[in-house]
């Protein structure tokens, strides 16, 4: 543990001198072989130590060594850098990244932009969001919900006779109703299902008139309706189809301990039981008929026809008594018509106490950490500790004219930091590592809208600096569905594990939804509609399983958007004894353990040229650890960054003795 510690010590130091320019001569990395490194998974939520990967500690990296790193799936956290043993972790992570000159936006992407726009032109309004509390009984039992804020509800374009502004409120309804729908399936499927689904987003429409007795016979005062029960009842079905079974909570049995059949009519009949309160509040009903959720108008016979028509909607929804208040009466017609201003500033990385006052909002917030769990020596850490060396710009056209290194991309408006985005710029990309945002401004989609900002960057910096053509999105997990989102970024390519090779995403996610880990350059030429080949990893990770989840005391937690490992934790472990793997071995590569660089203080010498300074068993030792680093970082970057070992010499001698 002395000896971990002190790694991360000297890690961190080096930081202050790599990052911040002083060295920039001494263009060398240095790092050390911590090996395996076991942790509990945020992304499963295993309960034991799943999670499994190999580790570095990097005192210095150059860009380039960083980039070829990461083109050999590994990713750094402050001055750790870290690659998943994909064949054995629980979560299997896949480096992706898209071209950003060939990106195309989806319409959801496009609607972000213009929202944030309409806020800064001052046509959206924002109210600050009221939790929202639902207490629902599913069948046999009874399960309460959390606390959740519905903020994409409290949004409302500002009213100025144009029918295109009328629209757009009519459109928030819609989007309100929604929302309110989404925040029930999500805690339906949390309390009733323990396996991990991938839910669909609730869409509400109008019904047209042509249309209404389709629905329901007689409905003339039917306004709106939703499928989505369709929708969660054909992904119950893929999620059975797929793993054999799906476990259900106790509360979703039935008494005789028999599990309901899960048909859309009996879903939408328990959301329509759950969802009564929020249009009631707004003057219309809710019903469940044959699978679909529909809302009534209550009272005025001709809403739907002015809706229809004019778009036009309530100005202010009445107060209520005695009743919790839904999204829907937070939403107001506005004529602000005030402009602000949004500049987005690009710094080297360093502390800034109003970045941490931020990072410490989102953290407690959104991922409802304690305070103790967001230090600022944590923050420093894991967001501004940073191994690269920075290389100044040179106006030659190899460098972009904020040079190469670590960055933080403040994004303010008003003045007012709203989100910071941590980003590593490459020789060939921008990393993005990480994002923290204001939760007061949750409706904006500030994660999407700085994503599509970091990739407009890059196409603009092409100009200065040619090279650099991709942006990075970190790694995808297919296993996770809150890690998903990063596919939606087209067209994008996943690393292939084994050999290092692009794979296109479309060519894989039919494959990678049948296996979690999949060596993807076996199928580099599969097209659509071929039947899948045989692979001898085909099913790998069942063998491995019974390795793999063996019981551990005190995991480490570590939120699922977050790709940090802290390797000073005093709940992860790092593996001391040989590893093996039953897989094949990773991409053949020509190399010789004699050739790799070891640092010793300021010498460098060839471990050749130092096999006299060690007897048998010591040189044994030393073979064997370098053969280790020289299979995970390649045998042209062992030779290229400088091995310090984890023993000094005296130790190391001290083994023959």
């Amino acid at each position: 543990m002395a000896e971990k510690k002190k790694m991360k010590s000297e890690a961190s130091s080096s930081n202050s001198n790599s990052s911040g320019g002083q060295n920039s001569s001494r263009a060398e990395s240095v790092v050390t072989d911590v090996g395996r490194h076991r942790s509990s998974c945020g992304y499963c939520r295993s309960a034991s130590h799943t999670s499994i990967s190999h580790g570095l500690w990097a005192l210095s990296l150059t860009v380039d060594d960083y980039q070829a790193l990461l083109d050999r799936g590994w990713r750094r956290s402050g001055c750790f850098v870290y690659k998943p043993e994909m064949e054995r972790t629980c979560c299997p992570s896949y480096t992706i990244r898209l071209e950003a000159s060939e990106f195309v936006p989806t319409k959801e992407q496009l609607r972000v932009s213009k929202r944030v726009q309409r806020f800064l032109d001052g046509t959206l309004d924002v109210r600050k969001p009221e939790k929202v509390m639902n207490e629902w009984t599913i069948s046999g039992g009874s399960c309460s919900s959390s606390q959740n804020e519905s903020a994409n509800c409290v949004a409302m374009e500002s009213s100025s006779g144009d029918h295109e502004e009328q629209k757009n409120q009519g459109e928030q309804i819609i989007h309100c109703l929604s929302n309110q729908i989404d925040i029930v399936v999500q805690e339906y499927v949390k309390s009733a299902f323990s396996y991990d689904l991938e839910l669909p987003k609730a869409s509400v429409k109008v019904v047209a008139p042509a249309k209404r007795k389709v629905l329901v016979e007689g409905s003339e005062d039917l306004l709106f309706t939703s499928n989505v029960s369709f929708q969660i009842s054909a992904a119950l079905r893929r999620a059975k189809k797929g793993v054999g079974h799906v476990q259900y909570s106790k509360c979703s049995t039935e008494e005789n301990g028999q599990y309901p059949e899960i048909s859309p009519k009996l879903i939408a009949e328990i959301l329509a039981r759950h969802l009564q309160e929020v249009p009631e509040s707004c003057g219309l009903s809710i019903r469940a008929c044959n699978g679909h959720i529909n809302f009534y108008s209550t009272g005025n016979q001709n809403m739907y026809n002015d809706f229809v028509k004019s778009g036009t909607m309530w100005k202010q929804l009445p107060a209520e008594s005695g009743r919790k208040h839904s999204c829907l009466n937070k939403i107001f017609v506005t004529s602000q018509g005030k402009r602000r201003q949004l500049e987005i500033r690009l710094r080297r990385s360093s502390y800034d106490p109003e970045e941490y006052s931020l990072y410490r909002k989102y953290q407690l917030r959104v991922h409802n950490d304690t305070p103790d769990q967001v230090s600022e020596i944590s923050y420093r850490r894991f967001l501004v500790d940073s191994p690269l060396i920075f290389v100044p710009p040179t106006g030659d056209g190899t460098v972009p004219p904020c040079g190469f290194g670590s960055f933080h991309q403040q994004y303010l408006i008003d003045g007012q930091l709203v989100a910071v985005g941590v980003i590593d710029i490459l020789p060939k990309c921008l990393s993005s590592k990480y994002l923290f945002w204001d939760p007061d401004l949750a409706f904006l989609s500030l994660g999407k809208y700085s994503a599509l900002e970091e990739i407009r960057w890059v196409k603009e910096n092409q100009v200065h600096c040619p090279s650099l053509q991709y942006y990075y999105l970190g790694y995808y997990i297919h296993s996770c569905n809150k890690m998903r989102y990063k596919a939606a970024y087209r067209p994008s390519e996943l690393l292939c594990p084994l050999r290092y090779q692009w794979i296109p995403f479309d060519v894989v996610k039919p494959l990678l939804d049948r296996k979690r880990y999949v060596v993807l350059s076996d199928f580099a030429s599969l097209t659509k509609g071929e039947p899948l080949p045989p692979t001898t990893l085909q099913n790998h990770m069942e063998d491995l399983h019974g390795d793999l989840f063996s019981e551990c005391k005190d995991d480490v937690f570590i939120h699922e958007d977050v790709e940090m490992i802290e390797l000073d934790s005093e709940d992860s472990d790092v593996d001391s004894e040989p590893e093996t793997s039953s897989s094949p071995p990773a991409a053949a590569e020509d190399g010789d353990v004699g050739n790799i660089l070891i640092g010793m203080k300021s010498l460098r010498l060839r471990f050749k040229d130092l096999c006299q300074a060690f007897g048998s068993s010591g040189m044994k030792y030393m073979e064997t650890q370098l053969q280790r680093y020289m299979r995970a970082v390649g045998a042209e970057l062992s030779e290229r960054m400088v091995y310090q070992p984890d023993l000094p010499l005296t130790r190391m001698q001290e083994i023959d003795e």
